[in-house]
């Protein structure tokens, strides 16, 4: 995984290049082909994923199905899959050939942040800002109905 795409993953904003190349040396690569599901909605998460090369689309279960965004190169999706295994909120799925992503896993990633807890607490902090700023804009779009 080069470190230089890590340096633009919003999640690991304030890492060194020291602490980025440890995250990179957790990062699992797959190749996928278009329509090939990354994660599931509704399954346990325990991956964070890290789009590389094409494109995802985020997609929420009804009739029909409804993409909610795209994602491309240097994006990232499933970061709550970090703290907890709770079941995820849409299905990833690839659209481009090829789409790469590289894998984060919630087990390997706790055992980088019990080696070097400043990982922990920045990334953490980065996931506790952007959580803060969807819930602030969702109840400020709430309260304009």
């Amino acid at each position: 995984m080069d470190e230089r795409i890590l340096k633009k993953v919003e999640l690991f904003s304030g890492l060194s290049p020291d602490e980025l190349r440890a995250v990179a040396a957790i990062c699992r690569e797959h190749s996928l082909h278009p329509g090939e599901v990354i994660a599931r909605q509704g399954d346990p998460g325990n991956e964070f994923y890290i789009i590389t090369a094409g494109f995802v689309a985020i997609v929420v279960a009804g009739e029909p199905e409804k993409v909610i965004v795209n994602l491309g190169k240097g994006q990232s999706v499933g970061e709550m899959s970090l703290i907890d295994q709770g079941p995820r909120s849409a299905t990833v799925r690839a659209v481009s050939e090829p789409t790469i992503v590289q894998a984060i896993s919630q087990s390997d990633f706790e055992k980088l942040c019990n080696q070097d807890t400043r990982i922990g607490y920045v990334v953490m902090r980065n996931i506790a800002v952007d959580l803060s700023f969807k819930l602030r804009q969702r109840h400020l779009s709430e309260s304009r109905r």
